[in-house]
């Protein structure tokens, strides 16, 4: 069967009301509710075409085009059970099991993104019901670093090799900072690490701390570049034997201490210290606990470098709540920082001050846009690295979402500097970024 939706202007968001009395009857019943409700809110949204064809051949992820209306192919009645049940988290489960597909996924991503944002003024309003009874419940929570351990491994220990094959050669894994449209990927993972540390007048004499390796990007360019001594942590085996690995081919291994240690377990006092969206992994019930512990291991005029990527502060309260598609499917544990609640967070758990920050959003959104098309590009590898048809599908919907997210400004990343009280500014000698 193939159905066009009509287009219509919204006037109601139709996921406000009340959902067909069918979904408390039986399976079969149940199922064609859900199709009901999610057809109803897609002739809501412009711009999209229905189609419904469960013999569709599934089309490979990359074969799109951007220009029109945005075809969706639902191919198998399950995609409208678990988005009406799941939101976020069922469409993406919907695209990775091939129960749907589009002509390009980014842009109906974009559409999809917003029309979610018209329910915000509708979920404030609820939170403002249910927030005193609900919130006070999931502040209840004792940190567990080897849940946190649990929860890093399950996204950063799937694969060197899988990661090696979409991000560039210098194992940059968070957004890029380009210095023209057309710059490499790999010169604009650079120009981001020079960025911040030119940020935080990063010097040779400097001891020096990343919480969260990653892959040993950060912690080369420092060593090579500044000639600092780093220490760097991450609780990730898999990227940790990476890392040593590459640090031992450097020529600066003796510049570079390499910890797999929890940033609770970390000891000392470091003159500067670095942390390249890390605080994501950090539960939002944790992030006092981060900030207390960036203070005590930095000395008295000590400055601290972060990237981070934020929701929008109108948008914090309900995201910490939800259950979305990346913390069920990619994530777990993962938490998004808002600016607000970094700020609060920063000045009731220790006496750092903000004294910088800078959005760069639209380079993440390019970033995330090469990392996709190299996807593509070694689609037909991914069986040799161990990656399923699903799996590789899974990261496809995932890098289109934040793509999506962060062209329509749902999410930002900020490069913010935080400084301890006894820091003060070389006059006007600050270096330029």
């Amino acid at each position: 069967m193939t159905t066009v939706m009509p287009q219509r202007t919204v006037t109601t968001d139709p996921l406000v009301g009340p959902l067909p009395s069918e979904l408390r009857s039986g399976n079969g019943a149940r199922r064609r509710a859900e199709r009901a409700v999610v057809r109803r809110a897609l002739g809501y949204v412009d711009g999209v075409e229905l189609i419904e064809d469960e013999r569709a051949p599934l089309a490979r992820p990359g074969v799109e085009r951007r220009e029109g209306s945005h075809v969706l192919t639902v191919r198998d009645d399950r995609a409208w059970s678990a988005v009406a049940r799941d939101g976020s988290a069922g469409l993406g489960e919907g695209y990775f099991r091939g129960w749907w597909f589009t002509d390009d996924l980014v842009g109906l991503l974009q559409v999809f993104i917003r029309n979610v944002s018209r329910l915000d003024d509708w979920r404030k309003r609820a939170h403002y019901f249910t927030g005193p009874i609900v919130d006070p419940i999931r502040k209840v929570r004792r940190p567990d670093p080897e849940r946190d351990r649990r929860n890093v491994r399950a996204h950063y220990d799937l694969s060197n090799e899988f990661f090696a094959a979409f991000l560039d050669e210098t194992m940059t894994y968070s957004s890029a900072v380009f210095a023209s449209p057309g710059a490499p990927l790999a010169d604009a993972s650079r120009t981001k690490l020079e960025r911040l540390c030119r940020k935080i007048d990063l010097r040779a004499e400097h001891r020096t701390l990343e919480i969260g390796t990653g892959w040993g990007s950060f912690a080369l360019h420092a060593a090579s570049n500044h000639g600092v001594d780093i220490t760097t942590t991450t609780v990730s085996a898999a990227q940790a034997a990476f890392a040593r690995r590459r640090f031992a081919q450097s020529g600066v291994a003796e510049r570079i201490e390499l910890l797999e240690a929890d940033y609770r377990e970390l000891r000392g006092t470091f003159d500067r210290l670095v942390s390249i969206e890390m605080i994501e992994a950090v539960d939002w019930r944790d992030v006092p606990g981060y900030f207390a512990t960036c203070e005590r291991l930095l000395a008295p005029d000590g400055v601290m470098g972060m990237q981070a990527i934020v929701i929008a502060d109108q948008r914090y309260e309900r995201a910490r709540a939800t259950n979305d598609f990346i913390k069920r499917w990619v994530f777990p544990g993962g938490s998004l920082p808002s600016i607000t609640s970094i700020a609060n967070a920063v000045t009731g758990s220790s006496d750092l001050r903000i004294i910088d920050l800078e959005d760069l959003s639209a380079h993440y959104a390019e970033t995330l846009h090469r990392w996709r098309m190299q996807l593509h590009e070694r689609w037909a590898d991914l069986p040799e690295l161990g990656v399923t048809e699903e799996l590789g599908r899974l990261w496809d919907f995932y890098l289109a979402y934040c793509e999506a997210a962060f062209l329509e400004r749902h999410v930002s990343v900020v490069q913010l500097v935080l400084a301890r009280p006894d820091w003060r500014p070389d006059g006007l000698s600050l270096r330029p970024c």
